[in-house]
């Protein structure tokens, strides 16, 4: 299952991601498919026709892990009739 991010890359704007699992301490790289801005469209820094993109850590200022399907749940609120 794919997790989305928001990846912020040192003096570039965010690019929205997916990936397979969350990365290790010991990762030097972040394997991501599927870039594109936050609004979804595309980045005209990336090829089209790649299918997975490695960015080294040192390029990465942080990253942002959005919930999944499987992790929002549905909250039931009470209204007073």
């Amino acid at each position: 299952m794919a997790i989305t991010v928001l990846i912020h890359i040192t003096n570039a704007d965010p690019v929205m991601a997916e990936i397979e699992e969350m990365p290790s301490p010991t990762d030097s790289f972040l394997l991501f498919t599927n870039p594109r801005a936050r609004d979804g469209k595309p980045i005209h820094n990336f090829d089209p026709e790649a299918i997975r993109f490695i960015i080294p850590w040192h390029r990465i200022t942080f990253v942002e892990a959005y919930p999944s399907e499987e992790d929002q749940t549905e909250i039931e609120t009470f209204f007073r009739d």
